[in-house]
């Protein structure tokens, strides 16, 4: 009793009560328990009483019936089920389940009367259940996935059939960004401000959807970017002339390209046509369906992530850049034009800002002002 009164990680209430029990025990009247302890006296009589009758578990609190549980544990159980399934298997019109939609066709199947969005949540937070979400995936098919991906790892790690990469030998990571949708915005961007996030007009002019082609060298961190209104054979040659024209690739003893499966270089007819353009140039392939294992992806979303590409397109030639610089204008029949890019996104723009609130300073009232709302208040230094 007195660890329970005394003790650090006790909860309130009991400790409310074990000192109840303590002072009772030591002779003291319910009135004096009450004044002592800071409850009422009749809180102090019923403790005391319910200790009398039932010893220490009585001081703990009594079960309540609560209202009755509206939904049957088979109802929250087909609920469940109902949202483990695809919506296209049971006939509804959705890609994903909402929470309201969950509600609606539970009610609709007779699962149920009524029931909420809120309800459905919390039956299913039970399980950690969340199919309005979803994650994509993709099987790898290729039969030599692991000898290909063990390739270009060790690529990355400088080694090639066993044997380290020398320094005049450089590894290139390369591939397109399609459907880059180009708007020219028809009223200038406010730059942020104290308290105040960058303004973007929400009128635009469509400058249609170009494709970025980027070769990334891994280990000098070296970027080579132009646009192209396309992708294919041409553009891709294009890239891969500005890159090995360029020194030290130029003289280089071998320069690996590492590509996907794409049309513009796929199969043995691009790997010769690189090898006869450069004889120094080496193609290798990623595996079927794992374009995931070329680091240029991961520029590509680093760049997407920080904003770098919704704000300039590089121009068609812009020459070997660092990584962090990727802010070049857009060249249109010769005339530079500052465009903004939305990747897959055609028919959603940035809009404006949303403010932020600050609190703002207080307004000070002059003298006359203040003598006229409260006379009585003026000091005599006002006067």
């Amino acid at each position: 009793m007195k660890k329970a009164a005394y003790g650090h990680k006790t909860p309130h209430q009991s400790r409310v009560r074990s000192h109840i029990v303590l002072l009772a025990a030591r002779g003291r009247s319910n009135a004096r328990i009450a004044a002592e302890v800071g409850v009422h006296v009749d809180t102090a009589r019923t403790w005391r009483g319910r200790f009398a009758d039932g010893g220490l578990p009585a001081l703990a609190d009594r079960r309540r019936s609560g209202r009755p549980a509206r939904f049957t544990p088979v109802q929250v159980a087909e609920a469940k089920a109902l949202a483990c399934q695809l919506p296209a298997e049971t006939g509804v019109p959705l890609a994903r389940w909402s929470r309201p939609e969950l509600a609606t066709e539970l009610t609709a199947r007779g699962v149920t009367d009524t029931v909420s969005g809120s309800t459905v949540r919390r039956w299913l937070r039970q399980d950690t259940l969340k199919p309005w979400q979803h994650q994509s995936w993709i099987f790898i098919r290729d039969p030599d996935f692991h000898a290909k991906a063990q390739r270009i790892l060790d690529l990355y790690a400088r080694t090639y059939e066993g044997e380290p990469l020398g320094p005049d030998e450089y590894v290139i990571s390369s591939d397109e960004k399609t459907s880059v949708q180009a708007r020219c915005r028809c009223h200038p961007t406010l730059a942020p401000g104290r308290a105040r996030a960058m303004r973007v007009n929400h009128e635009y002019g469509r400058g249609g959807a170009v494709a970025y082609l980027a070769a990334y060298d891994v280990h000098r961190a070296g970027v080579f970017g132009r646009c192209e209104t396309t992708t294919g054979i041409t553009p891709f040659m294009t890239l891969v002339e500005r890159v090995m024209t360029t020194e030290p690739y130029a003289s280089a003893r071998r320069v690996f390209w590492i590509v996907d499966n794409g049309s513009s270089h796929r199969g043995k007819k691009a790997t010769d046509r690189l090898a006869r353009a450069f004889p120094n140039a080496v193609m290798v392939h990623t595996p079927v369906h794992a374009s995931w294992t070329n680091q240029i992806e991961i520029f590509f979303l680093d760049r997407a992530a920080q904003g770098h590409l919704a704000q300039r397109l590089h121009r068609p030639d812009p020459g070997p850049e660092s990584a962090p610089s990727l802010r070049r204008p857009l060249q249109r029949h010769g005339t530079a034009v500052p465009v903004e890019v939305h990747h897959l996104r055609p028919g959603r723009s940035t809009g404006p800002a949303r403010p932020t609130y600050i609190r703002r300073p207080t307004r000070r009232i002059p003298r006359r002002t203040r003598i006229l709302i409260n006379p009585r208040r003026t000091s005599g230094a006002d006067h």
